[in-house]
This record gives structure tokens, sequence and C-alpha cells, in this order.
């Protein structure tokens, strides 16, 4: 419990004006993102504000090591654009709030490990199909509704908003090279802004499409049926948004551990997301999870500590309360060549160089998951399947490898060394090994470099030592490990225990 209770780290030295500076400057970076997401989804403006205040200030204090930021992060948003457009708002909120749950059962549960089991393939496959989408949604910006349909921009509106983007973009790919003290998707915003406001430009603006204008989050009660029905609906959202979150979170996670040079809890930062989600869900919040831009940025600042995050998130509530009239006024077309710019940077494109060096079932499962990301938009399935494919994949080669070393000692007794594990995938290469009817009177098979790992071995060897009974022959069964004997049928008959050389297996535990 010591853990959870221990928030800050009073022994570390913080340099205070790197940390209000480098929040600050994630404060910049995250607002637009955070607007951005929010228009994307369909999601009044402020909601996306609101959840990157929670999300920030809840996971830099209780969350699972100093300098990660969260906010209203695009691979959790985008999972709710469905639901958002089959039943609305309040059905939002409800499943982002049971996302939290789930999220806090895992962490409780100490289940974080399992992201372990994510291969790379697939994680290139998720990364690349959210860039994409991300970079196709922008396109919806460029139409306009007539008549109840919408159409593209046509004439000097499309002349206006394709500059302007272009104009944003060149910003943000110039500006690092003059310096990299202010973020250069501010400034981009800043400019543009400033050249709309100063020439009197009409183009659609972040007012056209929802007031921004709001106090302190509110405390809200999803209005939604209390019934299974509703839960049927929000669940497979709910635990795919968790997923989804966890999954980039405990990514990010090991990313900061590694540029640090130090150790993060990924089961408490599983607790902080979930709690953090639970209030956006009941305080008008779109939900979210770790976002690796920003915490780059945060780290790139200098920050190593918990306050700078706190500084961000206060920093994006002043915003909310004082700035909104300025907000509202931000050319969309600047929000979204900072998004253009944010797909780009998120697509994997060490994908491309590494492709002829990759296994073709590896390549097979990334484009699958991109296709699925894509074209679903569900990101949690697109990993899912391509987590089981990698493991059916990784099941056929490891079957592949069981074999036998065969030989006849002066007793006259038949030797089988096997070799690779025995598991459900390899029980019938391993059935094929032995000649029962042609095999002496007594047979040891010996699993020294083996290991039985499932019930699928354990029957193919119980099936193995009734076969040769039949035939009224002796088979003994060496080197097997204490819970495999334990699970035998009749083993005191058919094994021989070899207390000095059997091993005893262990689970290895965080």
């Amino acid at each position: 419990m010591k853990q959870y209770f221990k928030l800050f780290d009073f022994t570390q030295k913080v340099n205070y004006r790197t940390e209000i500076l480098a929040g600050l400057t994630v404060a910049m970076t995250m607002i637009p993102e955070s607007l951005s997401f929010a228009i994307l989804a369909g999601f009044p403006p402020l909601v996306g504000l609101y959840a990157a205040f929670i999300m920030g200030l809840v996971t830099a204090i209780f969350g699972g090591r100093p300098g990660m930021v969260s906010g209203g992060a695009g691979a959790t948003v985008i999972v709710l654009i469905a639901l958002m457009n089959s039943n609305g708002l309040e059905y939002v909120f409800a499943a982002v709030a049971l996302a939290g749950i789930i999220q806090i059962l895992i962490g409780l549960f100490k289940l974080g490990k399992f992201i372990r089991l994510v291969p790379q393939p697939v994680m290139f496959g998720f990364v690349n199909g959210l860039a994409i989408i991300i970079f196709m949604s922008q396109l919806d910006q460029f139409k306009t509704i007539v008549n109840g349909e919408s159409v593209w921009l046509s004439g000097s509106p499309m002349y206006i908003m394709a500059g302007l983007v272009a104009l944003t973009i060149a910003i943000v790919v110039l500006f690092p090279k003059v310096t990299k003290a202010v973020p250069a998707s501010l400034v981009a915003i800043i400019v543009v802004f400033g050249l709309v406001l100063g020439f009197g430009i009409e183009t659609k603006t972040v007012a056209d499409i929802a007031s921004i204008s709001g106090g302190f989050p509110p405390f809200h009660i999803p209005e939604i049926p209390l019934s299974f029905a509703t839960l049927e609906i929000i669940f497979p959202y709910a635990l795919i948004m968790a997923s989804v979150g966890l999954t980039e979170g405990l990514l990010t996670l090991n990313l900061v551990d590694e540029i640090t040079g130090t150790k993060g809890n990924g089961n408490r930062e599983c607790v902080a997301q979930g709690s953090a989600n639970i209030l956006n869900g009941f305080f008008f919040g779109m939900g979210g999870c770790p976002m690796i831009a920003q915490t780059l940025v945060n780290l790139s600042a200098g920050s190593r500590a918990r306050l700078s995050g706190i500084v961000a998130a206060f920093a994006i509530l002043i915003i909310i309360l004082f700035g909104a009239p300025v907000i509202e006024q931000l050319p969309i077309a600047a929000l979204v060549g900072v998004m253009v710019m944010v797909a780009i940077g998120t697509f994997e494109w060490i994908s491309f160089r590494i492709i002829n060096k990759m296994p073709k079932h590896d390549i097979f499962v990334g484009v699958l998951v991109a296709i699925i990301t894509i074209l679903m938009h569900n990101l949690a399935l697109a990993v899912l399947i391509g987590v089981i494919i990698s493991a059916l994949v990784f099941a056929w080669e490891s079957a592949k490898r069981i074999r036998a070393r065969k030989y006849i000692d002066e007793k006259g007794i038949k030797h089988y060394e096997i070799y690779g594990p025995l598991f459900f995938g390899s029980t019938t290469a391993f059935a094929e090994k032995f000649d029962v009817h042609n095999d002496p009177e007594e047979v040891i098979v010996d699993f020294k470099e083996s290991k039985i790992t499932d019930m699928s071995a354990i029957d193919a060897v119980n099936k193995l030592t009734e076969r040769y009974a039949k035939v009224g022959k002796k088979i003994h069964l060496r080197h097997l490990s204490a819970d495999c004997r334990q699970l035998l049928h009749d083993a005191d008959k058919v094994i021989d225990i070899n207390i000095i050389e059997d091993p005893t297996y262990k689970v290895l535990m965080d």
C-alpha cells in the first residue's frame, strides 16, 4: 500500500523554473490537439479541453512515473467516434467512465504486464493505421454543408483554406530549425491566427463549430437508461478504449523509462489512468491516455518531476476559464495543419525501410492491423487480431522445432531424447517420432531438453504410455518437472523420479 500513498519523491531535486516552463510548453502543445481531436469526433470542443485538464492533473499526481503527460489523445477518441455517431454524447461519457473502471481493475490485479504480448509488427500497424485515420479525417474540414448535403469547398474558400493549412505545415516544419525553445505548432497557430485576424480573412473558425466558453468542469451523470441493453452498447467501446489507452500508456511509460534511465510503475499508471477516465465520464470529458508527443516535449524541455504535468493541467484550466473568446476565433485551417503534422509524425516511416528485412508473416500482420484500424476505426480489435495471428504463427514455428534423438544403449534400452517445447501445436509431430511396435521391451523418453507446457501435451504423453502398455512394453519418462508429474495419470507407474536432475519450474512474477 505504501507506493500508492507516496505521491511525490521529496528527495528528488527539482528545478522549479524548468518544471514550470516545461508545463506551460506542454499546455500550449496540448490545447490545439485536444481541440482538434474533439472536433474530429464530433464532440463539443470544450469536452476535449476538459479531458486534457482532468487527465493531465490526475495522472501527473497519481501516475506511474514523473515526466509522463496525459490528455485527450487521438488513439482513445477515435474509438468513440462510432458510438458518438450512433448513440450520442451521453453514451460516450458512460463508456469513458466504464473504461476507467476496467483500467482500475487491470491495475489492481496487476495485469499491466500483458502489454509485453503485443509484437512490434502489431504496433507498427496500429500506429500507422492511427496516423492514416487522423490524416483522412482532416479532409472533412475542406467540406461544407449545402442544402443538408456535405460538399467540397470551391473557389476562394477552398484556396484560402488550403493556403492557410499549407502555411501552418510550413511553419511547423521550418520553425524548429530556427529555435526549439517555443513549440512550432503553437507558433504556427499564432501566426495563422494573426494573419486571419489582421487581414480580416473570411475562413472557418472554432466558433463556427461550437462555443468553448465555460467554467470549471461541471459534475454530470450520463443521462442513459440503466439497463443491460445499455451495457451491451457501451461495454465493447469501453473495453476497446481501456485496452487502447493502456497500450499507449504502458508503451509511453517504457519509452520514458528508457530515456530517463529510471523505472516506472505500470500497474499504478493503470489505476491512475482509470481514475482519470472515471472523472472524465462524470465531469464532461472525453477521456484519454498518455500522449507520446507531449511526453517527449516535456522531457526535451528538461522536466523530470511531476510538477510540470500539474502546471500544464492548471494552465489549460485557466485558458478554459478566461481565454475562451480568443480560442473561438482560431482558424480551423491552423488546427488542420497541426493535425496533418501530427499524423505525419505519428506514422512509423521506419517500417518502410525495414520491410525487406522483416519476415513475411510480420509484414502481413502489420498491414492487416493497419487495414482493420483504418476501415473499422476499431484499434483494440485490430491489435487483438494482430496478437492472435502472431501467436498462431509463433505456435506453428515452434511446433516445427520438436525433434527426437534416438539411440539404443548397451542394455538394449531405446532412448528418445526430446528437444523443443511440447504443446498443443507439436503433439502430432511428437507422437509420430515413436515406433511403438518395433521398439524393444523397454523405452526411456528423456525430457531434459524439452518442456511439457499444456494439457494437450500431457494428454499426448498419457496416450503414448497407453500405446506402449497395450503392447506390453515398459516406458520410463525422465526429467519431468514436478507439476507435470502431478498432472499425469498413474504417474508412479510410468515415471522415473530423478530428484537430483529433475527440474522445478516456477512462475516469474513482477
